[in-house]
């Protein structure tokens, strides 16, 4: 589907959940949250080609082609109205000469003898004043058939643009255009009202890209706002340290464009995440956390997370030195971690991502070797009953209300053994490595929206 083809469908009340799909490169089209009623009310979803999607599409090519050819057209035409309107005076101005070399001819041909050498040189004077009037008639035949040829070209762009027409309806390009980048300005407005949700589903996983082991970890900046289109991925779950960093999505999916950093110390686990810029991960056999910048290619701050179990102490049920698990949501940056004198029940601590000092603490009173794997979604922990196939996410803690629920929310575990599942706020996805494939979930959430007059 292209721009003069794209429909744009309004599903679901704003009380009822959002999902936002993930885009497809192929085809240019992404998922907005919402629109914006008259009433202030949020509507979810609007699908809409990415704005880049013009300059790609096969019909912009052409109707940019015919416009170029009707502007050549135009200018030919005006070079021949020019030359026409020049010749016609010249053809004008020659009438009275030619009107008085017709009648000498006469003279001479029904009287020969009149014709003395004075008269036949003014004659002869005569007709080389009118030899410059051959070349204009020559000009006039040739711009003749350019005439012809012009009027078939015209003939060809009609029947191309009528066809053009008929397949984008009641629209011409530029309209529909410019509705689109309408559209689009009110969507971005009326995302900044969309406030945290309850999450309430999960899609059918998205496979992105099948490498590496069993084991490992990738992802993309959480930083929200983010210019950042960069992807890196992170192979293994202990004593790795080189990183993968791509410079799109589409160049992770085919395995190009990327660059590799070696970092200085060795992680631990898969709970690594990328936070405005650097890298935030578990030192290798220590509760360290290191914040790596991955433009400078240092080490920015370490720090060690107080109490928390480390070397398979208090792993996910899939083990793998998944101790500590650091993730970011709307609300900043986490880690999930467990201690000893916690019973090894999953701690949540809030973090300064520019010291990685501890602001806040939860204890959930959940097992943590009892969960698959976990991931916060607007302050919220969501954990997983398993890590294989038939997993669910059932426990939810809740740290602006210090409570929590047991939840009932299936999910396809296609490959069958998550050793990673983390959520970005960004694009509000999951991202999860199954299996050695790289693979996404959108997430629907629970969402009311605030409107100016509320």
């Amino acid at each position: 589907m292209h721009l003069f083809s794209a429909m744009f469908l309004l599903l679901m009340l704003a009380t009822m959940p959002c999902e936002a799909l993930y885009p497809s490169p192929e085809e240019g089209w992404q998922i907005y949250s919402s629109d914006q009623d008259p009433d202030g009310k949020c509507l979810c979803t609007v699908v809409a080609p990415a704005q880049n999607m013009c300059s790609r599409d096969p019909r912009s090519r052409q109707l940019r082609q015919l416009m170029e050819k009707v502007q050549n057209i135009t200018q030919s035409m005006e070079v021949l109205d020019l030359r026409t309107y020049r010749d016609l005076q010249y053809v004008r101005d020659t009438e009275n000469l030619m009107k008085t070399v017709d009648g000498k001819l006469k003279t001479a041909s029904d009287n020969p003898r009149s014709l003395n050498p004075k008269s036949f040189q003014e004659l002869k004077d005569k007709m080389t004043q009118l030899l410059p009037l051959l070349p204009v008639l020559e000009q006039y035949k040739a711009d003749a058939s350019m005439i012809l040829r012009l009027r078939d070209e015209v003939r060809n762009l009609s029947l191309v643009l009528m066809a053009i027409q008929e397949e984008m309806g009641a629209y011409d390009y530029e309209e529909l255009r410019q509705r689109v980048l309408l559209l689009e300005t009110r969507l971005h407005s009326c995302m900044q009202k969309l406030g945290c949700g309850k999450l309430t589903g999960v899609s059918n996983p998205i496979t992105v890209r099948a490498s590496g082991s069993r084991f490992g970890s990738w992802m993309t900046d959480t930083m929200i706002p983010s210019s950042d289109n960069r992807v890196w991925s992170m192979d293994g779950y202990f004593k790795g340290r080189r990183v993968l960093e791509f410079r799109t999505m589409a160049d992770f999916k085919i395995g190009l464009n990327f660059v590799q950093h070696l970092l200085p110390h060795p992680w631990a686990g898969t709970g690594h995440v990328v936070y405005n810029g650097s890298l935030f991960y578990n030192k290798y056999q220590s509760n360290i956390i290191i914040k790596y910048h991955f433009r400078s290619r240092s080490v920015l701050v370490q720090r060690s997370l107080s109490g928390a179990g480390y070397n398979n102490t208090f792993p996910y049920s899939w083990g793998g030195w998944s101790d500590i698990d650091l993730m970011a949501d709307e609300n900043g940056l986490w880690a999930v971690y467990t201690t000893i004198p916690n019973a090894g029940n999953i701690v949540i601590s809030r973090l300064d991502p520019q010291s990685l000092e501890v602001q806040q603490t939860w204890d959930t009173g959940f097992p943590k070797r009892s969960a698959g794997e976990a991931f916060m979604i607007c302050g919220t922990l969501y954990v997983t009953n398993s890590h294989l196939a038939g997993a669910k996410i059932y426990f939810a803690y809740y740290t602006n209300t210090s409570t929590y629920e047991y939840t009932d929310i299936p999910f396809h575990n296609q490959y069958s053994h998550i050793s990673m599942m983390d959520y970005n706020p960004r694009d509000r996805v999951l991202y999860t490595w199954n299996n050695g494939h790289q693979v996404m979930y959108n997430v629907t959430l629970f969402q009311v929206i605030k409107t100016s007059d509320d």
